[in-house]
């Protein structure tokens, strides 16, 4: 756990202290956990490598879920780039293209690092990699990013939480674009505030997102929300980057996720019992999935 209660501790200390939030992240975990510094970054070195290797992964191969619902969207996205269908350019399209990967090889039951939950892996590291492959940025700049990501992380998971069955997508893939983008912030050179504006403007863009998985499996609409999450990390950054502010403060903004859902129904929570999940296609795979589960051999 962070000794911090809130973002605008983090941002403070930092400020005053005249370094990253990574810094204050960093220092208050290895007092917290009793470990050296060097051994954590050790640690969040490994996490950095296990990211690649998934991003490598879903490049490379055709990930298909078992039931079939998703898999071959990044090789669909990665032909269209190599032939200049696309319109979004090179970082808002390696963006999608990575996150799709990664959250196919989640799908598949490959491994990926959960940032915050596997449901929503595939955008922490479609943004890691992509802004560094922008920026030129060293390896200890990306572990940096993970050291500033997670300490957002924990701190919405203290205030608001990031379970989907207690709050909703938003909670999910609204979590893991507001870290990504406040550590891309700082990887691009932004101030802590800056970092701290651009994770209250992703989950401003998503609030009230609802969690509704086709047939309950985290794959429809999961998958593409990961690449939805990663655009709207992107907006965040570039918005915080030029100067634009958050009106309302972020740890307002994560009280207000935590509120919200709070009063989302049971049905839009992962229950697979309301949105997508009810529609009559949602409700046609989930009768032939289940019937293909029952007709497999034990």
């Amino acid at each position: 756990m962070l000794s911090y209660r809130s973002v605008k501790e983090l941002v403070d200390k930092a400020e005053v202290e005249g370094v990253r939030l990574a810094d204050v992240i960093l220092a208050d975990q290895a007092e917290f956990l009793g470990k050296p510094q060097a051994e954590l970054w050790q640690e969040m070195e490994r996490r950095l490598e296990v990211m690649e290797q998934s991003v490598e992964r879903g490049l490379s191969e055709v990930h298909r879920s078992v039931s079939g619902l998703v898999g071959g969207d990044a090789r669909l996205l990665q032909e269209a780039i190599s032939k200049g269908k696309l319109l979004g350019g090179q970082v808002l399209d390696g963006a999608l293209l990575r996150a799709v990967a990664v959250a196919e090889v989640n799908a598949g039951m490959g491994r990926i690092v959960a940032a915050p939950t596997a449901g929503s892996a595939g955008i922490l590291p479609a943004l890691l990699f992509t802004a560094a492959e922008k920026l030129n940025s060293r390896q200890e700049e990306m572990v940096s990013a993970l050291f500033t990501a997670s300490g957002i992380g924990m701190v919405i998971a203290k205030i608001a939480g990031v379970s989907g069955a207690a709050g909703g997508c938003q909670a999910e893939c609204g979590s893991a674009a507001g870290m990504a983008a406040a550590a891309v912030v700082e990887m691009a050179g932004g101030t802590p505030e800056q970092a701290g504006h651009a994770c209250a403007i992703a989950l401003k863009n998503v609030l009230g997102l609802v969690c509704d998985p086709v047939a309950g499996l985290v794959e429809v609409p999961c998958v593409k929300r990961n690449a939805g999450g990663a655009a709207n990390a992107l907006v965040a950054i570039d918005l915080a980057l030029a100067g634009v502010k958050s009106v309302i403060p972020v740890d307002e903004v994560i009280e207000a996720m935590y509120q919200i859902g709070q009063s989302l129904p049971a049905t839009l929570k992962e229950t697979a019992q309301g949105g997508l999940a009810v529609t009559a296609t949602g409700r046609r795979l989930a009768r032939e999935l289940a019937g293909q589960y029952r007709e497999r051999p034990s």
